[in-house]
C-alpha cells in the first residue's frame, strides 16, 4: 500500500515536475475501487494537497490550482501542435502585450522564424485580434527597448546568399563604437544599432558578428552588459540552437516560473520539425545530458510521451 500511495503522489504532478501521470491514476481508481479507507489514509499522508479541517481533510484551493496547470499541459500541446504555426505564432506574441509572458517571446519570433513565416505570424495576428502586431507592440510595451521591437517585428529581411564583406566589416565596427561610447543603457536605443539588427539578413549580421570578434577578441554578447533584449535578439539570430537549448533548460531549473515552464512546449512544439536534431547535439554539448533523459527525469504521463515523440526520440 505505501508503495501504491507513493506512486499515486508522484502522479499527481511529480512533485515539482511537468504534467500528470493519467496511467497511473487511472490504474489507482481500479485498484482502490470500494477502499474508502486507503483514500483517506493517502489524503493525510499528502500533505501538500490536502490540510485536516475538523474531521475532513480538504484540498488545498493552491495545489488545485497548480493541477490544473499539470493536467492542462497534454491538451495544450496537443491543441498547440494542430494549430497552424502562423497563427501559433500570432497567439504567442499576443500573449506578451495580454497575459504577462516575457518579451523575449516576440525575440525569439521575430528572429528565428524566415520572412515569410513572420509575415504570416502577422497576417494571422491581424485576423484574430483586428490590430496589427506592431501597433500593439508600440502601444504595449513603454520599456526603453520598444523601439527594437517593433523594428524586429516590423523586419522583411532578404535571405538569399549574397553578403557585403566590406558593409560587414564596416558594421562591425559601428556596433562597437556605439557599445564604446553609449554603453548598454543607451545602446538599446541607438538608432544605428537597430537599423543593422532589424534590416539586414541573417548570413550578414552572422558576418557583421564574427568580424565582430576578430575586433575585438570576444563575442559582442559579452559587451552588451545586462541588456538582455540586445543579447537575445544576437543569439536569437547568430546561435539560435544554443538559445532554444538554454530557453528549455531554464524550464528544468528549480523554482522556475510559469512562463518559463511554458517555454519547454513551446520551443519542442515550434521546432520540432525545424531544427530539433540540432538544438539536441548543441543541448548536449552546453549541458551534458541528453535532452530526451532530461523529459524523461522531469515530465509525467502522455505529457511526457508526447514531448518525447515530437524531439524524435
Amino acid at each position: 500500500m505505501a508503495d501504491e500511495t507513493l506512486s499515486l503522489k508522484k502522479a499527481f504532478s511529480g512533485h515539482g515536475g511537468f504534467g500528470v501521470d493519467e496511467t497511473t491514476m487511472a490504474a489507482m481508481v481500479a485498484k482502490w475501487r470500494k477502499q474508502p479507507d486507503q483514500k483517506s489514509r493517502f489524503r493525510n499522508d499528502f500533505s501538500g494537497f490536502f490540510t485536516n479541517i475538523g474531521s475532513i481533510e480538504k484540498c488545498e484551493d493552491d495545489y488545485l490550482l497548480r493541477l490544473k496547470t499539470e493536467f492542462s499541459r497534454f491538451k495544450n500541446i496537443m491543441v498547440l501542435w494542430l494549430m497552424h504555426p502562423w497563427e501559433r505564432d500570432a497567439r504567442w506574441m499576443h500573449h506578451v502585450m495580454h497575459k504577462s509572458y516575457p518579451f523575449t517571446v516576440i525575440v525569439e519570433i521575430a528572429c528565428t522564424r524566415t520572412s515569410e513565416e513572420l509575415l504570416g505570424a502577422k497576417r494571422a495576428y491581424q485576423a484574430l485580434f483586428n490590430h496589427s502586431v506592431e501597433e500593439d507592440v508600440a502601444y504595449h510595451i513603454k520599456e526603453s527597448y520598444s523601439k527594437l521591437l517593433v523594428g524586429l517585428v516590423s523586419s522583411f529581411r532578404y535571405e538569399g546568399p549574397q553578403v557585403d564583406n566590406e558593409m560587414a566589416k564596416w558594421e562591425a565596427k559601428a556596433l562597437g563604437n556605439a557599445i564604446k561610447s553609449g554603453g548598454s543603457g543607451k545602446l538599446i536605443q541607438n538608432e544605428e544599432v537597430i537599423r543593422i539588427l532589424t534590416t539586414r539578413s541573417k548570413r550578414h549580421l552572422k558576418a557583421t558578428f564574427k568580424h565582430y570578434k576578430e575586433l575585438h577578441g570576444k563575442p559582442i554578447e559579452e559587451d552588451l552588459g545586462a541588456n538582455l533584449c540586445l543579447q537575445e535578439t544576437v543569439k536569437c539570430i547568430d546561435k539560435p540552437a544554443k538559445y532554444f537549448s538554454e530557453a528549455i533548460n531554464t524550464a528544468f531549473k528549480e523554482g522556475a516560473d510559469k512562463p518559463s515552464k511554458l517555454s519547454l512546449t513551446r520551443v519542442i512544439i515550434s521546432r520540432a520539425d525545424v531544427d530539433m536534431e540540432e538544438i539536441k547535439e548543441t543541448y548536449h554539448k552546453q549541458f551534458g545530458v541528453k535532452l530526451e533523459d532530461m523529459i524523461t527525469k522531469n515530465t509525467h504521463g502522455h505529457y511526457k510521451d508526447t514531448l518525447l515523440t515530437l524531439i524524435g526520440k
